[in-house]
């Protein structure tokens, strides 16, 4: 729907998105999106743990994956935030963090989204939860050992892989037409910013390996912000900042 404070779409779509909600197993919003579909202002972890919670509560859904979370702009690392659901609607909060890098990667969403499907089937099988609802497992199992948090340990060490070796492949790309005269320093700003776009499309197919046989490098930990949601604790409008 949108990022960073913008919509993509036309703000009539907003409503029609919370109705699909209640027939949604798994959503995966960046955190511009969270706020728009929970209606709760995020500036911080414990926002945003009210804010999967109220999901959870109101809207029953299963599975929620929040991606690229990053309250210091300067920090040198982003956050993905998950949870599963108890039967009372009560969050199980992970989080993991990644080193961040300084490029621009065009589909990311789109393939995070789609690694996550795979390895969370793959998850749940291994856990033996194929048969149970919405891949929901007991209530007693802790938030780092949800297939949903497996899962993301999956998708992020194959992403980061992936998107670190996309990098340096721009980055060598790029250094070839730099220098005096170069085909950078002539071009337009936008040829420049096609360029630099085009560069930095990620290796998919040449390094599916990766995506297959991810290196496991980050592990999910309990969000200690994570706390309940309850009738009595009424989240901030969007519009009291």
């Amino acid at each position: 729907m949108g990022d960073e404070g913008a919509l993509y779409v036309s703000e009539a779509v907003v409503p029609v998105y919370k109705g699909l909600l209640k027939d949604a197993d798994l959503i995966l919003p960046n955190q511009f999106e969270l706020e728009l579909l929970s209606d709760v202002k995020i500036s911080s972890f414990t926002d945003l743990a009210d804010a999967i919670t109220k999901l959870h509560k109101e809207h029953h859904l299963p599975h929620i994956i929040v991606t690229s979370v990053q309250f210091d702009v300067s920090a040198p690392t982003i956050s993905i935030i998950g949870s599963s659901a108890r039967r009372d609607g009560s969050s199980r909060i992970f989080k993991i963090d990644v080193p961040s890098i300084d490029c621009f990667f065009s589909g990311t969403g789109d393939m995070f989204a789609a690694l996550t499907v795979a390895w969370l089937r793959r998850a749940v099988s291994d856990q033996g939860l194929s048969r149970s609802k919405s891949w929901l497992p007991p209530d007693e199992v802790t938030a780092t050992e949800l297939p949903l948090a497996k899962a993301a340990e999956q998708v992020l060490g194959a992403m980061q892989s992936l998107l670190e070796k996309t990098k340096t492949a721009r980055d060598n790309e790029l250094g070839k037409m730099a220098g005096p005269q170069g085909a950078l320093e002539k071009d337009s700003e936008k040829r420049l910013h096609l360029r630099k776009t085009k560069a930095a499309e990620v290796r998919l197919v040449r390094n599916l390996d990766i995506l297959r046989r991810p290196n496991v490098r980050f592990s999910a930990t309990l969000l200690e912000e994570a706390k309940e949601w309850n009738a009595a604790k009424i989240p901030r409008p969007m519009d009291e900042a």
